[in-house]
């Protein structure tokens, strides 16, 4: 059986949309989605944004069962312009599967290996993913992978991290972070975010740009991981 995480539901439309024989459950506590690819049996997980949550996700989707391999999928920011939106980002540091040749019948997109961050909170200023970029060699960041690397690696489920890139320095955010997200809530809050772009009305065309950007990097993600769930 494969696993499948991803932060939230809009990182994973495009695949669950794939997925054949699919229902949903409740185990431990925590839902999950079910489903095959051609034989494959797989499980979909969101882990929701942040280590708090994550943690307390990972931990319980992960109990009790055997998987052969665990895909961290979904979206991250890259820290510099040498990724672009929609390219495909394996961290090399946080993989443990070896596909050795395979990788070169995989995605018709290329997928760039570099490693990558997990950060306490989404970056939306550009000179400040470079500083990071240059501190710490990484190539993007994301809000969760190392706390589900760590869960794996404590119970020895092989781990894959693949990610599509959904923002750069170059295409931010078309709000502040805590505007279009709040993670307390694990949601936007959409009055604020109206509120603001009633206040901003020039970022409104930058916010469907944005969305159009989303929506083709989650189209790409999706492509991908039927291609690997199908060489595993």
């Amino acid at each position: 059986m494969i696993a499948v995480t991803f932060a939230l539901p809009a990182e994973s439309q495009g695949f669950l949309r794939s997925l054949g024989n699919k229902s949903r459950a409740d185990r431990n506590g925590i839902q999950i989605v079910r489903g095959r690819i051609d034989d494959r049996a797989v499980e979909v997980l969101h882990t929701g944004v942040g280590e708090k949550v994550c943690r307390k996700r990972i931990g319980k989707f992960l109990e009790g069962q055997q998987f052969d391999c665990l895909i961290s999928a979904g979206f991250a920011g890259a820290l510099t312009d040498d990724l672009r939106v929609g390219d495909l980002l394996l961290a090399k540091n946080f993989s443990t599967v070896d596909l050795g040749q395979r990788w070169s019948s995989l995605s018709t997109s290329p997928i760039h290996l570099a490693d990558m961050l997990s950060v306490t909170a989404l970056i939306d200023s550009g000179e400040e993913r470079m500083k990071l970029a240059r501190a710490s060699g990484a190539g993007a960041v994301d809000m969760e992978t190392e706390f589900i690397a760590r869960a794996c690696a404590k119970l020895g489920v092989p781990l894959l991290s693949l990610r599509v890139i959904s923002d750069t320095p170059h295409h931010l955010f078309p709000a502040p972070a805590n505007v279009l997200f709040d993670i307390e809530r694990q949601q936007t809050h959409m009055l604020k975010l109206a509120t603001y772009l009633l206040a901003h009305p020039h970022r409104i065309p930058r916010l469907a740009q944005f969305a159009r950007r989303i929506g083709r990097a989650r189209k790409i993600l999706a492509s991908a991981l039927l291609e690997i769930v199908r060489v595993l």
